[in-house]
């Protein structure tokens, strides 16, 4: 019983420190609750996929009627589908919502540059397991996106048609390949796990950033149960919303080509990738040449790894940024375009509006970000050698 005691005191420990007692500002908004609402999401992705993984049968002659299976025959099995389905587009959307309030708070910068790197990081793992995840319903758009996607890397110079044999495991997209993503695909969410305990123990250990983004003369709180209890009305709104989708429109995120058994005989007139993907599957398009797209693509997520050598002003906070303030929400503004570029066919005018957009928002993580911290601190010494 002794050594049990033993044994139990560095997980309450743990707990204590980290759920309970950890000192919070108390200046933190609604907004600061995205983080553990995608925790809630990553969880609930987690135990759906266990069990839609005991029924799935990853082959290209049963994976579509496996699903079929399970929203049929298996009890509840249409609930876990749902749950799975939608889930993965309500983690996303948390996920977004929690990186755009880094932005606009400059959590990214200097001392929190390794939480956001960290946090980056698992946005890639993210989608990679949700592509992954995509191509296993073995639907026309599951196919198709799965062609599309893996024949990028044949762009590569020298090494690229051998990492596409090597996505493929032969030379098409068939049962070798969905076996692939099918493994990877249960792997990576647990890798992903791994990643978010070290974005937490990063963050704590460094201290929550906060509205006003300064660590000196603001007040802290014990976690719990004061921020418990606001991060927990936060949960039920979006898990209120959540539910609407599950159970009132369960397919209207989804492509209606989807529910169609992949026919590699057949293609679709558009291939779509998921919301999620939109706003970066135009990014791939704008670029006329294939090797630049896929550059311009990967290179629009690596970006954001560098915002913190990027980031030069003297203040971190949107708040007291005025100008800052307003190349924000035309970067949000910019986003919603590419989305809805990224939804439509790759033809005019459409595409030249995704390259005016893709344009834009390189500029703004590379030039604008870096060019107004040094024109802010020029104002800021200009207003104290006046005083």
């Amino acid at each position: 019983m002794t050594t049990l005691r033993f044994l139990n005191r560095p997980l309450v420990s743990i707990l204590t420190n980290h759920l309970i007692d950890y000192p919070t500002p108390a200046n933190f908004t609604y907004m600061w609750g995205f983080g553990s609402l995608a925790g809630i999401f990553l969880s609930l992705q987690l135990v759906t996929g266990i069990f839609l993984a005991m029924h799935y049968t990853p082959h290209v002659d049963l994976a579509f009627l496996s699903v079929e299976h399970i929203m049929r025959d298996v009890n509840y099995g249409w609930f876990l589908r749902y749950l799975h389905a939608n889930g993965a587009s309500f983690f996303f959307l948390s996920v977004y919502i929690h990186i755009f309030r880094g932005l606009y708070a400059g959590s990214y910068a200097s001392p929190r540059g390794v939480i956001w790197v960290v946090g980056v990081i698992i946005f890639i793992l993210m989608m990679a397991t949700a592509f992954l995840g995509y191509v296993l319903p073995w639907g026309q758009m599951s196919l198709w996106a799965a062609t599309v996607i893996t024949n990028l890397f044949s762009a590569i110079p020298v090494v690229g048609p051998s990492i596409v044999e090597l996505l493929w495991g032969g030379f098409s997209v068939d049962n070798a390949c969905l076996n692939r993503f099918y493994s990877l695909h249960y792997l990576l969410p647990f890798v992903l796990v791994a990643c978010v305990l070290l974005h937490l123990a990063v963050l704590h250990a460094q201290g929550s950033n906060n509205p006003l983004g300064v660590n000196i003369l603001v007040d802290k709180l014990p976690f719990f149960p004061f921020f418990w209890l606001k991060d927990v009305l936060g949960w039920l709104f979006f898990l209120f919303l959540f539910s609407l989708f599950v159970f009132w429109g369960p397919n209207v995120l989804g492509h209606t080509d989807n529910y169609l058994e992949a026919n590699p005989m057949v293609t679709p007139a558009h291939v779509v990738p998921e919301w999620y993907f939109l706003p970066l599957y135009a990014i791939l398009r704008s670029i006329p040449h294939k090797l630049g797209g896929i550059i311009a693509m990967f290179g629009a997520i690596l970006v954001l790894l560098f915002l913190p050598l990027l980031h030069t002003s003297n203040v971190r906070s949107s708040i007291f940024r005025p100008l800052y303030k307003k190349i924000f929400w035309l970067l949000c503004l910019d986003w919603l375009i590419l989305g809805w570029i990224g939804g439509n066919a790759p033809e005019a005018p459409f595409l030249e509006i995704g390259q005016v957009a893709t344009g834009f928002y390189f500029f703004w993580m590379l030039c604008l970000v870096p060019a107004l911290g040094f024109f802010e601190n020029y104002l800021l010494n200009l207003k104290f050698q006046s005083k």
